[in-house]
Parts: structure tokens; sequence; C-alpha cells
């Protein structure tokens, strides 16, 4: 069986752009869900000074993770900011003071186990920064290691314009070594495959001398095919083993990591710095000069645009992440998150929405949905109010990876309908469980 998909335009202009650092901005907005769970918890106040590396929220659910401040200088206020997906969050606004005065406690972990190297993972505050943003300590945190075969670095980077995990297997190929170390190290000798689209050939050329320095590690060349990064899509792509529908990786023996996020954990078990920044991706058809750039948390996405020489068009439209995933945001204000691999401005022509017509029922939305599903189905029975046909048309999970809307020859607002498909489904099944209870 073949995983279906799509073909885009590549638009890797900021491959070969090493990354800059940005000018420290005079404030950052640090807000305190920046991952999947339950938000952080302020540990600071207002008037207190904190410093680069700082513990400024705690977190206390399972799924979870800490928040650290990206700068030094005084906590201006605890504010409620509206995140781009509609979330109301509570945020820690920092006025820096230029000196990045680094927390005392900042200092490599002790690790000399599996569960000391989980724990440091959880400390250090590291979340998916492919775009997931899943807290990394409870990926890695499995029950029975004897259930895990095989390791896949997702290095597929697969999205239009995005570049920063390019730039992290260019630039810190030796993280990613010491990385791919500790895995082996506190997980066991496990088969490791680093995934790599076929576009991306000086970064294959140096993982693969990486991965003929070590044992069990290989790197598989994927086809450029969109979405090649979706987890799902990429186990099947490098093990051959189908994830099974609501079932996780690790149903397959598989632990899905992506690279930067790798590097990263690596990074923090040497220096004991927490995730504090990001390089980023600043690109699209409005911005002057694209680069990647690394940027403290918190920063508003008005400086990275700033530091590319502006815009050369107005912006009709600023996302975060790629244009087939991201989330479109309602100012430059918002800030940089633990998650965020890029910004993308787009002009009025590339930012237009299409005018839809009606759905002809060609199916080509069904023959390039990478999970076989039916958007036509789906949009009829969350027209209708039918949540249990919505249940068996398995709509909860759609990874909304666009790939429908982009095919569709009626310009269809598909993925939207998804989401909406899938928001009534989760109500009716949050109804049923109460209704058992």
């Amino acid at each position: 069986m073949k995983l279906s998909g799509i073909r885009v335009p590549h638009r890797k202009h900021t491959a070969s752009s090493v990354p800059q650092k940005l000018p420290l901005p005079e404030t950052v907005v640090i807000p305190m869900s920046m991952h999947i769970g339950k938000p952080a918890v302020p540990t600071v106040k207002v008037g207190e000074l904190v410093k680069v590396g700082q513990l400024i929220g705690s977190s206390d659910g399972f799924i979870s993770a800490p928040v650290h401040s990206s700068v030094s200088g005084k906590v201006k206020k605890l504010d409620e900011i509206t995140m781009s997906g509609g979330m109301k969050t509570t945020a820690v606004v920092i006025e820096t003071d230029g000196e990045q005065a680094v927390c005392e406690s900042v200092k490599p972990p002790v690790v000399t186990d599996f569960q000391s190297f989980v724990n440091a993972v959880k400390e250090s505050g590291i979340v998916g920064l492919g775009g997931a943003g899943f807290p990394t300590f409870v990926k890695l945190g499995v029950k029975d290691l004897s259930a895990v075969e095989t390791i896949v670095i997702n290095s597929a980077e697969c999205e239009p314009y995005i570049t920063s995990d390019t730039r992290t297997m260019l630039d810190k190929a030796d993280y990613i070594s010491k990385g791919i170390d500790l895995l082996q190290k506190y997980l066991g000798k496990k088969r490791i495959i680093i995934g790599i689209e076929n576009n991306k050939k000086s970064c294959i050329e140096k993982m693969t001398e990486l991965a003929n320095s070590k044992e069990n590690v290989e790197v598989k060349v994927l086809p450029s095919i969109y979405p090649q990064g979706g987890e799902k899509v990429l186990v099947y792509n490098t093990t051959g083993r189908m994830i099974p529908k609501g079932g996780l990786p690790l149903d397959v023996g598989a632990i899905v990591i992506n690279c930067t996020t790798l590097a990263k954990i690596a990074e923090y078990i040497e220096t004991g710095m927490p995730l504090v920044e990001k390089c980023i991706t600043v690109d699209g058809s409005a911005v002057k000069e694209p680069k990647n750039v690394i940027a403290p948390i918190g920063t508003p996405l008005e400086k990275l645009f700033e530091f590319c020489g502006g815009f050369k068009s107005e912006p009709k439209k600023v996302l975060y992440g790629g244009p087939m995933m991201g989330i479109a945001v309602s100012s430059l204000d918002v800030p940089v998150l633990k998650m965020t691999n890029a910004a993308i401005a787009l002009d009025e022509k590339e930012a237009r929405p299409p005018k839809t017509t009606a759905c002809i029922n060609c199916g080509e939305c069904v023959n390039h949905c990478p999970l076989r599903l039916d958007p036509r189905a789906i949009a009829k029975a969350y027209k209708l109010n039918q949540p249990e046909e919505l249940k068996k048309l398995c709509a909860d999970l759609c990874m909304e990876c666009g790939c429908c809307a982009y095919v569709c020859p009626a310009k269809r607002h598909i993925v939207q309908t998804n989401k909406l498909a899938k928001a009534k489904l989760n109500k009716y099944l949050r109804e049923q469980k109460e209704d058992k209870k």
C-alpha cells in the first residue's frame, strides 16, 4: 500500500541562509501555554528581576511543560493574551535589560539512567519543535522500552518555505549526533532511521556521514511528497508499518522525534540551558530579505520582519508555520513560541482566497488524502448534524494537512469544514462519556 500526498512548490529560498542572531527586543511576551496539554503556572511576580534560563512557569500536569525566561530583565506584568487559535492564556511580559545575564540554576543536569534522562528532558521545557508542540518527555517516557524497536528522526521538513530543520542538520549535526548517542544509551540499542526528503542533498550527505559513524543508524531518503513529515506517513515510509486508526507510533514499535528537538535535548544535557530561543525561517512573497533568524522566545513577529528588511509589499496574511498547515495571526505583535519554526508573510496575490464553486464529486480529495478519509462524506454528515456518521467516517483522524483543499478544483474550504466536523464529533463523544457516568 502506498500512502497518498501531493507535490507542492518547495520554495526553500533560505536553505543556504546561515541563521543570524536577532538584536535583543525591548520586551518579550512569554505565554504559559506553548505546548499541547495543561498550561504552565507563572512562578514570578510583577517587578521581579529574572535571568536567562530562569523558571517562570511551572508545570504540574501529566501533559505539560515548564516555561523559562528567554531574557534577563524585569517582569512588567502578567497579562492575558489571545493565541492565534483563539485560546486565551496567561503570559509573562518582561522588559529586557540588555545584559542577558544567565540564571545561576542553569547547569548541566545529572543524568545516570533512563528515568533521570526523561526527567531532564522534562525540566528542559522542550516540546516538539517541528510545530506540534507535544511535550517531549511524555513521548520518550515509555513504560516498556522493549516495545520500542525503531526511533525515527523526522528530518523531512516537507512544508514550502521552511528551512529551520535544514539549518539544524547542517549547523548542529554534532548535537544531532550526541542526541542519537543519548537515545542509544538510555533507550537501548534501537534501530534509528533519519528520514529526509530527497530535495535536501546537503543534509542527506551530512546525515549519511553521521550515520556511517554509528551502529544501527541509517538515512532513509524519501520522495518530496507532502505531507512526508506527518507522523503516520513518515512511520509508514521509513518502517513499512501502518499506524492503526486512532493509534500512536508506539503501537507499531516506533517513536518519532524531530531532528531539531533531538539536537536541543543534547544541547540541554551538555549546557543546562533550557529551551529559550528558536531558529525561525522568515520568508514569503511579501518579505524583502528572507532569512533564518535566531530569536528569543516571546519576541514579537514584527521584530523578525524588521530584521529581514521589512516588507516589499503589504502583507495580506501572516502565518505561524508554512502555507499548508500554518495558522494565520491577527497581529504582528504576537510572540515567537516554542514551536514556531517559521513566520511567513504573503502578499495579496498569494493570500487572496480563491472563488469557491459547488463540489463536483471528482474524488480528488479522497485520492490525495494521506489517511484515505472522505472529506465529501464528512462535509455532508457535518451539514446534516450526524455525529454518529462522523464517528464512522473517522473525521477525528484528519490531521488538517490541507492536501484535500490544495487539489480541490472547486476550491472548497475543506480543511475548515473538517475542523468544524472534528469539533462537533469531539463534543458528541464528550457528551456520550458524561451520559455513561
